[in-house]
């Protein structure tokens, strides 16, 4: 992030509004009225949020078998004269959840009721309740069926009904920590990070991408060859506009392949969300690359504040994903790679810091996506996301906003992504605002451990990179 310090104290107040555990109910606060059209009955309100960088939202659960053509339908709020009209051709498969920002209709107070009607506006299918703000959300626990709770955010998902039950461990490395890079080698908003072998890639906020090289055996620093010595500049395609950059990424064709940068606005409009996936050549020499394809993600993702978008991503095969049985959320059934036509050999993960939903997407040759995955990662933020192909498991990471812990997730018996543990972080590390995460290969192993670095955005004491170690 740009203003990393600004950023810090705005995570620090909306930590104290998150609940990352799972959802509890808030006993005497809440009410929610049975359906009352039974030819609907299906369709219910599954998730409001009235509060944080999503709010004035609420979002709707289809628990039937067969599809409902919601056009027309109207979304209220207590007041009669507050009205949100469904778009026309909106439909929701059994099993879908769809989220419906309706702020510039009317705002969802502390004390407030959330109404779903029929297209005639009268005839009423569902209602809830509650007498506080959602912290952050309230959420049906099950989905469509239980009764309303305090949980993660997760619009356009699974709620989080049990996503806090993991309990934290301790980090499953040594302890200690330590600098690997010069100090003030990089500066501030140093983000996402990628390790190709004996080649960190990494991305800055300010719209830059490092090659760095060791620097010794445990440290890094900027490779001077090829124009890389200062890093080079993104531009989007055309050659307009600066990428927020916060991820990134390879796929397995190596860098020779591409690299791929996932941005959470134009830093030239920073106002405006553009929550986008970018591929840049890093063959040349020049000292600014310009993208070859964006995949802008941005109208198939719940709005988020423009400086809580895209922070981490990470590219999982499309083998580990059929070989582990990983459902196709597009279609309900069993992923098939072939039906995608030719894509990059695998699926995009990218984390949303303002939601803390991870989503998985096919990007296409040419430029067009298919969302595949909406996972809730149980925490306030993602800030990276690394695809660890020795473990198949996926690490979803946290900066100071969560004490710096870290979650992994794998694809569960249903074919969905699945918290499988969470860590603390290393003992002897402090709570940085740590935004990069990178594990090491299992060609590093030595003695039963490898190691994995760190990006800290603030740079404190002048450092942005440290090291650590897991066990292999």
């Amino acid at each position: 992030m740009t203003d990393s310090r600004a950023r810090r104290w705005r995570r620090s107040l909306r930590v104290l509004l998150v609940a990352v555990a799972g959802p509890t109910l808030a006993v005497g606060a809440l009410t929610a009225s049975p359906a009352h059209a039974a030819a609907a009955d299906d369709i219910r309100i599954n998730e409001v949020v009235t509060t944080g960088s999503v709010n004035d939202s609420v979002e709707l659960y289809n628990k039937g078998t067969a599809s409902v053509n919601l056009s027309g339908w109207i979304i209220k709020d207590d007041d009669n004269s507050s009205k949100y009209a469904i778009a026309a051709g909106t439909t929701l498969a059994p099993g879908g959840f769809v989220a419906f920002d309706v702020h510039n209709a009317f705002g969802l107070g502390s004390d407030d009721e959330a109404r779903l009607y029929l297209a005639d506006g009268t005839t009423l299918v569902d209602s809830f309740s509650w007498s506080q703000h959602s912290a952050p959300s309230w959420s049906r626990c099950p989905d469509g069926t239980g009764a309303f709770g305090s949980a993660a955010l997760t619009l356009g998902a699974a709620n989080a009904c049990g996503s806090g039950g993991v309990s934290p461990t301790a980090w499953p490395g040594g302890g200690s920590v330590a600098t690997a890079d010069t100090k003030n080698a990089f500066g501030s908003d140093l983000s996402g990070l990628y390790q190709e072998g004996n080649v960190m890639w990494a991305a800055q906020n300010s719209g830059k991408l490092w090659r760095l090289v060791p620097n010794g055996s445990t440290a890094w620093k900027a490779d001077t060859t090829g124009g890389w010595s200062s890093g080079k500049s993104l531009r989007f395609p055309g050659g307009s506009g600066t990428p927020d950059d916060e991820g990134v990424t390879l796929t397995g064709s190596g860098s020779s392949g591409g690299v791929y940068v996932a941005s959470e606005r134009n830093a030239d409009s920073s106002g405006t969300s553009r929550l986008s996936v970018l591929k840049y050549d890093v063959s040349g020499t020049a000292g600014t690359l310009t993208a070859a394809t964006e995949w802008n993600l941005t109208p198939d993702l719940p709005s988020v504040g423009s400086n809580l978008g895209l922070e981490g991503i990470t590219w999982v095969p499309d083998a580990a994903l059929t070989a582990a049985g990983f459902k196709d959320a597009s279609t309900g059934a069993a992923y098939n790679p072939a039906g995608y036509g030719s894509h990059t050999g695998g699926v995009f993960f990218v984390g949303v810091e303002g939601t803390g939903m991870i989503y998985g997407y096919v990007l296409k040759d040419g430029g067009t996506f298919t969302r595949v995955a909406s996972v809730s990662s149980g925490m306030a933020g993602v800030m990276e996301l690394q695809w660890e192909p020795q473990a198949s498991r996926l690490w979803a990471v946290c900066d100071d906003t969560c004490d710096g812990r870290h979650r992994t997730l794998k694809i569960n018996a249903s074919g969905v992504f699945a918290t499988t543990a969470v860590y603390n972080r290393p003992s002897g590390m402090d709570n940085l605002n740590n935004e990069g995460f990178s594990v090491s290969g299992s060609d590093a192993c030595t003695g039963g451990s490898k190691p994995v670095y760190w990006s800290d955005d603030s740079n404190d004491s002048g450092h942005a990179l440290r090291r650590g170690t897991i066990t292999c």
